[in-house]
């Protein structure tokens, strides 16, 4: 099963302005490649929250390639695979935002939120941002680097799996009561958790 955490950075509050992505390979229960990519927005405007948050600016992304031409490396690796990003809703909005626009087609994949996932494992942290569950598991990093957190992502994932006594990731949601997202040529399924 092909696995896969993913985080996008935005240039400002619109969904389709992503500017970086960053992806994290899980195979056998350990990240084995962790990539980014600078994107340049097809509207470049950079809002200053945002230049604050993650500090990639308009001179960043001007050589990089566009959401389409980025996204394109990894056609390979997203088809039929399960994707994981911290809080799903919104990392899975920007890339259907980003697709939108482009007027192309969602690949087929499922996906996880490992915020949810964090929240029904380990309900004692007060708090299931990123950087706390990075702490929790002794991990640092520099957070809103779109690889950084898509490797503390994938992590934190492994780290879910090994407290749920489970094999695999794709286990997690059935010991959970999750069912998985997912993108597909029409359109899209939430990730959801039943509540307990």
């Amino acid at each position: 099963m092909k696995t896969i955490a993913i985080d996008f950075e935005t240039a400002n509050e619109q969904r389709g302005s992503a500017c970086s992505v960053g992806l994290a390979w899980i195979e056998d229960n350990r990240v084995m490649r962790v990539e980014e990519r600078l994107i340049r927005p097809k509207t470049m405007r950079f809002s200053s929250f945002n230049i604050a948050i993650h500090g990639i600016r308009p001179e960043h992304v001007e050589d990089a390639g566009e959401f389409p031409e980025v996204m394109d490396e990894f056609a390979e690796d997203f088809r039929d695979a399960t994707m994981i990003a911290h809080n799903a809703a919104f990392d899975f909005s920007v890339w259907r935002a980003c697709l939108d626009q482009y007027r192309q087609s969602y690949p087929e994949l499922r996906y996880l939120c490992s915020v949810k996932m964090a929240q029904k494992v380990w309900p004692h942290l007060g708090s299931h941002k990123l950087n706390v569950l990075a702490s929790h598991l002794g991990l640092t990093f520099a957070h809103h680097n779109a690889a950084e957190d898509a490797a503390v992502c994938a992590e934190a994932t492994i780290s879910i799996a090994r407290s749920l006594r489970v094999e695999t990731i794709g286990d997690i949601p059935a010991m959970i009561g999750m069912r998985a997202g997912r993108l597909f040529a029409g359109g899209y399924e939430a990730c959801t958790c039943r509540k307990n």
